[in-house]
């Protein structure tokens, strides 16, 4: 049986001003990026990008995550709260992101990248999606950190207390969500890439990857209190990650049929 080490949330003390560690956590999905994104650029020197587009690529994409996710969180987790409490919407040092929101902010984000550089809009997010993961693992690390979105109880040997919680061992749900959305979709995604594919099948490659990861994670982990589990038994996070498969599997087949 292993026991959560209860992390200090704050990284770094600068006298009554703290950073914590999932703002770190952002940014070395951020950095993370734009060194990805760079460095395949400059080793594919006529692939058509410059390496200054994954600054715009960067700054977009950013407000969409930000943007997104927090409106996403707001529409799909909490809506009668933040109806009656709409001010609140703004608090973001409190927290409150859903990674679907942030998904569909970036799709926009990256939309209007494309109306500005005149790129077309597949092009562009089958360069990004690669260069996702690392950033989506990292969050996941911050969720570890911070001792939140624990998972369900479970008798595993791995199993971990968290004591801010509660004394039931619980699976480190954090940990595998870490693992799968961060290590393994990167290095699936990254080596998929790594060879002229048809447009849209790497953005589609995503879709798969990630939502059937996030839908088997969400069994370990342990459903939001403020709405359990909804019908068929399913999470909020599985109903919102099931059409991303069911798109990604049907965008595969599509754009590797316009192709042939």
């Amino acid at each position: 049986m292993l026991i959560h080490p209860e992390f200090d949330p704050i990284a770094i003390h600068i006298g009554s001003f703290g950073i914590h560690w999932y703002g770190l956590m952002y940014l070395l999905g951020f950095l993370s990026l734009l060194w990805l994104g760079k460095w395949r650029i400059r080793r594919n020197p006529d692939s058509g990008w410059k390496v200054s587009d994954v600054d715009d690529i960067l700054f977009y994409g950013a407000l969409g995550v930000i943007i997104g996710g927090r409106l996403g969180y707001v529409m799909f987790y909490q809506p009668t709260y933040f109806s009656q409490h709409p001010h609140e919407i703004l608090y973001l040092w409190q927290g409150g992101m859903s990674f679907h929101g942030g998904f569909l902010g970036v799709l926009a984000a990256m939309a209007l990248f494309a109306r500005k550089t005149g790129k077309r809009w597949l092009e562009i997010m089958d360069f990004v999606a690669p260069l996702v993961p690392i950033g989506l693992g990292a969050g996941r690390m911050g969720n570890f950190i911070n001792g939140e979105l624990w998972g369900r109880a479970t008798d595993m040997p791995w199993g971990m207390i968290f004591p801010k919680v509660d004394q039931v061992v619980r699976h480190p749900s954090q940990l595998y969500e870490f693992a799968l959305e961060g290590v393994v979709l990167f290095l699936i995604l990254w080596i998929y890439s790594s060879k002229p594919r048809p447009r849209g099948t790497v953005s589609a490659l995503f879709l798969i990857g990630y939502g059937s990861f996030r839908f088997l994670a969400e069994y370990t982990r342990e459903p939001d209190s403020y709405l359990g589990l909804l019908s068929m038994g399913l999470s909020m996070g599985q109903w919102l990650s099931a059409p991303m498969v069911i798109a990604g599997l049907v965008m595969f087949y599509l754009c590797r049929k316009r192709r042939a």
